[in-house]
């Protein structure tokens, strides 16, 4: 989905107009942390007046009666808010005011710590309707038919001891016995009271390997803008079938047709966070975590980066707020009893030692910009969500993943991984897009084995149980080298998940 090299990404025309000064935060949200020697670059975010924009605007206090004001704000400073989410004091909105990051500070007065734009391409999508907008529709369509390649997936290539039966291409999945899921099924394919978020693309519902796990009635659309869209059909796939792929990892079915998932008999539930460009907006992922923590599903996969940023970073006003307000969605979520599993990207970089990005912001002109340790690729780097590096068959770090000292929580498999595909079919994806649903997976399998454990109780058990490994050359010696010792370090974390132990 997004899909740094670990989803869709793509770049489209540069945005025109002057870069606004009025990018804010108001006093009270978290200083920079780096140096004007370290200093982030800045990334131009054009908002001329006519030139509707989306917008977070974070409330000093997450509660119903301030995010109210910050509604208020909004509608002061000529804008719409198109979503609230009082659970987190977060409003999306949307405005084509050249001057309205700057008015809703001045209208929200002490309700408001910080407004950042979510994008630096003009809504696409235009404004919904219902909330009858004073610019109509809005948005042009220049970013139409400017799909981003496939994000997260690099390339296709294409307890019942003894009792379990294979499906037919069980036998091609490698990736299920590095992990141990094979023996794991021998105890259990997964209690069908554990509901999986696949916040990605969507998911073929009537795949035959899927269709008997999918939960409709817990499955959302959040690309309209970033408004959960509960219409039948609408968290289908889009253009990519990218969460088709990862939702079989996840699960596919034990029923003699294809492969069988990590945990085969756990529910599935669509999360649709990537639209038909294959853009994971900021607003779109806060839509998606907050929903899954409505919805008290046990686990969420999370195989892109929120764009346009590869990196977003705390130096700059626009990325902090964003990232503040991506965190408080993902914070609440874990507070709901939800555990969150994310790809580690598939740039080959050194998450510990930021340098440089050449791929932001990817929904206008990208430009090549200094970056620190302070900039952070959301959601994976977040607190509490799980980073997963990816594996080869020959169990080395893949050519592609991100590593990082300190980072990387675990590993799993992500190379040439036989998947689920639209149409009903099956095909081989690369990624770390491919690792991350099988830590989801082996999650699925625990929290179906301890049913009351906590998201911390998981993650602690998650690292534990994983398999060390110690330090070894990345596939093709790509990219930088490892370093820790084999309990803990940059290329594997805690070590490659283990199925089994995660049900014993």
């Amino acid at each position: 989905m997004t899909y740094r090299p670990h989803r869709l990404r793509g770049v489209a025309f540069a945005a025109s107009g002057a870069l606004l000064a009025a990018t804010m935060m108001v006093a009270g949200t978290a200083a920079a942390s780096t140096t004007a020697q370290d200093a982030s670059t800045p990334v131009p975010v054009s908002t001329p007046d006519g030139y509707l924009m989306s917008y977070v605007v974070n409330a000093k206090v997450a509660n119903p009666g301030q995010t109210r004001l910050v509604e208020r704000a909004v509608e002061a400073s000529g804008g719409v808010v198109v979503q609230s989410w009082p659970q987190i004091g977060v409003v999306v909105a949307h405005s084509d005011r050249q001057a309205f990051r700057a008015d809703v500070v001045r209208n929200g007065g002490n309700a408001v710590e910080s407004v950042g734009a979510s994008r630096t391409a003009a809504v696409s999508e235009g404004t919904p309707t219902d909330l009858s907008p004073s610019w109509g529709k809005g948005a042009s369509g220049y970013q139409k038919g400017h799909a981003k390649p496939a994000n997260g997936d690099l390339s296709s290539g294409d307890a019942r001891l003894d009792a379990v039966v294979a499906d037919p291409r069980e036998g091609e999945q490698w990736d299920n016995a590095q992990i141990k899921a094979d023996q794991a099924h021998r105890v259990t394919d997964g209690s069908r009271d554990v509901l999986v978020g696949v916040l990605d693309s969507g998911i073929e519902a009537t795949h035959p390997d899927l269709a008997a796990n999918i939960d409709a009635a817990d499955s959302v659309n959040c690309t309209a803008a970033g408004r959960p869209d509960m219409t039948p059909g609408a968290w289908g796939p889009t253009t990519s079938g990218h969460g088709t792929h990862v939702a079989g990892t996840i699960a596919a079915a034990r029923n003699g047709v294809g492969i069988v998932g990590v945990a085969p008999n756990v529910r599935l539930a669509s999360v649709k966070v990537v639209n038909d460009d294959g853009f994971i907006y900021p607003e779109y992922a806060i839509c998606g975590f907050v929903w899954a923590g409505l919805h008290k599903m046990d686990v969420t996969n999370n195989s892109y980066y929120v764009d346009p940023m590869e990196f977003w970073c705390d130096d700059q006003p626009d990325q902090a707020a964003v990232r503040t307000a991506v965190e408080r969605a993902v914070t609440w979520s874990t507070k709901q009893g939800v555990v969150h599993a994310a790809a580690a990207g598939n740039s080959g970089k050194d998450l510990a030692n930021k340098t440089t990005d050449t791929a932001s912001p990817n929904d206008t002109k990208p430009i090549a910009r200094t970056i620190n340790n302070g900039c952070k690729d959301i959601p994976t780097e977040l607190p509490g969500v799980v980073t997963v590096s990816a594996t080869t068959q020959a169990t080395s770090l893949a050519s592609f993943s991100n590593r990082g000292l300190g980072v990387i929580d675990v590993a799993a498999p992500g190379r040439s991984i036989l998947s689920t595909y639209p149409g009903g079919t099956y095909a081989r994806l690369s990624g770390t897009s491919m690792a991350s649903p099988h830590v989801a997976g082996v999650l699925a399998l625990m929290k179906s084995a301890h049913p009351s454990w906590t998201p911390a109780q998981l993650i602690d058990a998650l690292g534990a149980q994983a398999d060390d490994h110690a330090c070894a050359p990345a596939e093709g010696n790509a990219g930088p080298a490892c370093t820790g010792p084999a309990t803990d370090n940059s290329y594997y974390g805690e070590g490659i998940v283990d199925a089994l132990d995660a049900v014993s």
